[in-house]
């Protein structure tokens, strides 16, 4: 290889067995055009040889920041021409310090909040690239939302990731719903590292599923159980948050922080008695879907509301005629 070669780098660790490997045997085998550069480890090279092969024209020139001993204040090679040497920094500039303490200190407000923090050494999950990034707050309210539709704690959750994002290491994705299911309840705070240990010791299993294909949408995930399933999109240059399956209807109602969910008689007068009900309490209506199936007498409705609604004003739309459920959602 050093023969026909015109440049050899160096990306070995410093061990007995390479330390002195790049010696005056090896490079009297070089052509004359070879270049050597060693940013590895020092003691690789040896630095007497390599000086005197440049010095006699064997080879061309090299280019060095590690030596034999370090902090390096003479060498050979230091009045060779042919040789560019730099101190020996590890990246370790007053310019990356600065970097490097700004990025610590971000890490450290984001482990706080109890938000993704990148490069975690104890998240059980890859880092989220740019393809994931943005759906980490949808799966996180999507687990949320799931904790208040379901009556009871599940022994297991199934999340669905479909479309082009599930070719991608997901499982940070599966901790953002955990994170959401029982930053609800919890008395701790739960963060992306406590999510699966407090899930172990709830019993709740995250079984995660992957399509390739999503049937509506580029990308849709699903959080699921036996008893009840929501699911969620980004839309828009914004990746605006849209629930847009819930029980099997179809609904389309961006996930707020107060919420209900109204199953009801599909006919007249239920949607005109829940808005006066709501409007008698002075609850603001700030978005909400109607999603039915066909050939079902009944539906859904998924309203998103200005404010929480009291408990006696649940009891009185419960008692409307024409609803047959309603639960408050904590979003």
């Amino acid at each position: 290889l050093v023969a026909v070669s015109d440049f050899l780098t160096v990306h070995l660790p410093r061990t007995p067995e390479t330390i002195g490997l790049i010696n005056a045997d090896l490079l009297a085998t070089a052509k004359p055009s070879l270049r050597v550069i060693n940013v590895a480890r020092g003691g690789i090279v040896v630095e007497d040889d390599l000086a005197a092969c440049i010095s006699a024209g064997t080879i061309a020139g090299a280019a060095l920041d590690v030596f034999d001993t370090e902090p390096c204040t003479d060498s050979p090679l230091f009045g060779l021409s042919e040789v560019v040497v730099t101190p020996h920094l590890g990246a370790s500039t007053r310019e990356a310090q600065d970097k490097a303490g700004d990025a610590i200190a971000d890490m450290m407000l984001l482990a706080l909040a109890g938000e993704f923090v990148p490069w975690a050494v104890n998240v059980d999950a890859a880092e989220a690239d740019d393809n994931l990034r943005p759906y980490l707050g949808l799966a996180e309210r999507l687990g949320r939302l799931f904790s208040s539709l379901a009556e009871r704690s599940p022994s297991s959750i199934t999340f669905e990731v479909a479309g082009d994002i599930a070719v991608h290491d997901t499982r940070i994705l599966g901790l953002a719903v955990l994170k959401g299911f029982f930053g609800r309840t919890s008395e701790e705070q739960v963060s992306f590292v406590n999510a699966p240990k407090l899930a172990d010791s709830a019993g709740v299993a995250l079984v995660e599923v992957k399509r390739s294909v999503s049937d509506e949408y580029i990308n849709m995930l699903t959080v699921s159980s036996d008893d009840h399933t929501i699911s969620g999109v980004l839309t828009g240059r914004s990746a605006q948050q849209r629930v847009v399956d819930i029980d099997g209807h179809g609904v389309d109602v961006p996930p707020a922080e107060h919420m209900l969910l109204i199953s009801n008689d599909d006919r007249p007068g239920v949607i005109g008695t829940v808005g006066t009900v709501l409007g008698d309490a002075q609850v603001n209506i700030a978005d909400m879907d109607v999603g039915r199936v066909d050939g079902e007498d009944s539906a859904v409705m998924l309203i998103a509301t200005g404010s929480a609604v009291s408990d006696e004003v649940l009891n009185v739309l419960r008692e409307s005629p024409g609803i047959t459920s309603v639960v408050a959602l904590d979003g």
